[in-house]
């Protein structure tokens, strides 16, 4: 098999009802069908876009090369541990939950889905709901879905472009439109529908509540100075770190267990250098996915850039201090 090495990711495009036709400033591409959600830069089926491996999916990778590939971190070393996405909401998503791994595990699948929102962009005005209000339980929820009062039930939150946002299996949310998303989250697509403002897809009302926590973590992360970047988010299931890349920047690992990396070009444009691979440019909108076996990568700016790196923790993690910034008060959690 050849050798792995860093190579660029080609998106996959998924329409989306609450979408849009203009994925500007990430992308050129034409949209003539309906409306595109969301823009998958790791799901299973993405393919390899430069190298020997050209062609390969990151599902067939992992098969191939297991945990030199995809890191001792990993829970499954034979699947992709990390999907990372571009949401394009131009009108609200549905509420929505997603299940913890216990739970997920129950109903067959490896792990459930704990994500985190990163603001690329956002106008004034652009919310996500996160989160049931204080004193609202499982009941009280599931009349109000009933009544068509579901959205009254969320924690709304103003959000600006550079926060990042943590939402954890179990969290209640949705998310309104006029804001670009990158979003970093288990590899998984089980997402359980409870409102929908009357669309007429299918809801999962009974497995949707029972996988709801009243209680979670989630909220805005309070970041952290690591090393000359920002450390965005780092909790039990990935970390989230940000480098702006105005001189060349080393990208260090702690000891403990490797982990394949994602790194998405979110402005400007910079080269990935690793030893024994080629020089990589990345622009804004790409992905690099780094296996787990690779040398310290080098980050050389073209120009000013801002890349966010994906990974699994190297050691055990808690769960990130975030707050929720609401219009009464703010909540610690």
């Amino acid at each position: 098999m050849p050798a792995l090495y860093p190579f660029l990711i080609v998106p996959e495009f998924h329409e989306r009802v609450w979408g849009t036709r203009d994925l500007r400033p990430y992308y050129t591409h034409v949209v003539e069908g309906e409306p595109v959600g969301e823009v998958w830069l790791t799901g299973d089926t993405c393919a390899v876009a430069s190298g020997p491996l050209v062609g390969k999916t990151l599902a067939e990778l992992a098969q191939e090369y297991g945990a030199e590939f995809t890191g001792q971190a990993s829970l499954q070393p034979d699947r992709f541990p990390l999907l990372v996405k571009f949401l394009f909401p131009r009108q609200k998503l549905s509420i929505q939950v997603h299940p913890d791994d216990q739970f997920a595990q129950q109903t067959g699948e490896p792990w459930g889905k704990t994500e985190c929102w990163y603001v690329a962009r956002a106008v004034e005005g652009a919310q996500i709901g996160l989160g049931l209000r204080p004193g609202i339980n499982r009941e009280m929820f599931r009349m109000a879905i009933e009544s068509n009062q579901a959205e009254h039930m969320l924690n709304w939150l103003d959000v600006h472009a550079g926060e990042m946002y943590y939402v954890d299996a179990g969290t209640v949310h949705a998310v309104g439109p006029n804001s670009i998303l990158i979003e970093t989250q288990q590899s998984s697509d089980t997402t359980y529908r409870l409102y929908d403002y009357g669309r007429g897809r299918e809801l999962h009302l009974n497995l949707g509540l029972a996988a709801i926590h009243e209680q979670t973590h989630a909220g805005l992360a309070e970041s952290r100075e690591v090393d000359g970047h920002q450390e965005l988010l780092a909790s039990p299931r990935f970390i989230v770190e940000k480098y702006k890349v105005e001189s060349p920047a080393i990208l260090h690992t702690e000891s403990g267990k490797s982990s394949v990396e994602v790194m998405v070009c979110v402005d400007g444009g910079a080269v990935v250098e690793c030893a024994g691979a080629q020089p990589l440019p990345i622009m804004r909108g790409e992905a690099v996915v780094i296996p787990a076996s690779s040398p310290a990568v080098t980050l050389r700016p073209q120009w000013g850039a801002e890349v966010l790196r994906m990974r699994l923790p190297s050691k055990e993690v808690t769960e990130p201090r975030t707050s929720l910034h609401t219009s009464s008060a703010t909540k610690h959690v």
